[in-house]
């Protein structure tokens, strides 16, 4: 799974949902680069791991899917040769953000594309943020149109096959965020706030993120808190002591009494690290965990292509190096 453009199209929750359509039946692994981890080469997670070693998004497939085989590696030959010897009856290997890797051919290729920010309308690095020229489409065996509204009119749905246009052996479809209950980055029960002023709009809320696209998020909570203080972060990014102190400060200066601070499952990946605990544990934080929905009858049709693919070539993958 990837994308043609730079971060910010959904792969993450994307990569999950795979997840839960495929493990109660095959024998799976994820394999990702570990973008912003402090390791090298092949790393196999395991209970212990946190973001530094193997990064935010890894980890948090971890943490949700605890006997996932979860692995990072720049080199995805390499990573999915280690992954293979250490699993041989493994079925299927989801790779995370391998598009643009083309020493690997993979069996189905799956690429994202930004409802607000469609690929077709977008232009290669600088003046834009393609990765690729926008042919590079044409690699893809099934187009994702990512964070779309909840509600897609069929009017809305044909204007936007009619402008990505895919080929004949390419499958369409669509996908919204649905955002869960705030759960405490510390682990349940750590403050009670969430219940008292869980989606009531007279709390402020400062909104720390340290993501590529906000703007889903902020868009989904504008109504449904009284006021939002944003505190940005690039993606990825690695927090200090002084940031922890400096968001502290901005928090206690929001005059109200009802506030908490929110932030996202993958920047809670990071936050959970022990060195945070004592700098965290008295903060009013939460983190809102997100599921990917497809519209419609996507949904059914997306799952059966992916299931029934991975069927008929589950031992039939191959790895071709340049």
């Amino acid at each position: 799974m990837g994308n043609l453009t730079v971060g910010g199209t959904g792969k993450t929750p994307h990569i999950e949902y795979l997840i839960r359509i495929l493990k109660p039946e095959f024998y799976i692994a994820t394999l990702s680069r570990g973008y912003g981890r402090k390791t090298q080469g092949f790393v196999l997670s395991d209970t212990q791991s946190t973001a530094k070693d193997i990064g935010d998004e890894p980890l948090q497939f971890k943490k949700k899917f605890s006997s996932l085989r979860v692995a990072v590696d720049g080199n995805r030959v390499r990573g999915i040769t280690n992954l293979l010897k250490e699993f041989p009856s493994l079925q299927a290997i989801l790779l995370d953000d391998a598009f643009q890797h083309r020493a690997v051919k993979p069996g189905l290729n799956i690429v994202l594309t930004d409802f607000s920010k469609l690929y077709i309308n977008d232009n290669i690095m600088p003046s834009g943020s393609l990765r690729e020229f926008k042919s590079g489409i044409q690699r893809a065996d099934i187009i994702i149109v990512t964070k779309c509204p909840e509600i897609l009119l069929p009017i809305e749905r044909k204007r936007l096959l009619q402008e990505i246009n895919p080929q004949p052996h390419q499958q369409v479809y669509f996908s919204y965020i649905k955002y869960g209950d705030f759960i405490p980055v510390l682990g349940e029960g750590t403050n009670p706030l969430a219940k008292a002023f869980y989606f009531e709009r007279n709390f402020s809320m400062a909104l720390l993120t340290g993501i590529a696209n906000t703007k889903p998020l902020e868009y989904y909570l504008k109504d449904r808190v009284k006021n939002i203080i944003p505190i940005k972060y690039n993606d990825h990014h690695h927090f200090t002591k002084t940031d922890i102190g400096n968001i502290q400060k901005i928090f206690n200066n929001i005059v109200t009494a009802n506030k908490i601070i929110l932030t996202t499952e993958k920047d809670a990946m990071r936050l959970k690290s022990p060195e945070y605990a004592d700098a965290i544990k008295n903060l009013p934080l939460f983190y809102i965990p997100i599921e990917i929905e497809f519209h419609n009858k996507d949904k059914n049709e997306f799952n059966e292509q992916i299931l029934h693919y991975v069927r008929a070539n589950q031992k039939h993958s191959s790895i071709h190096s340049k």
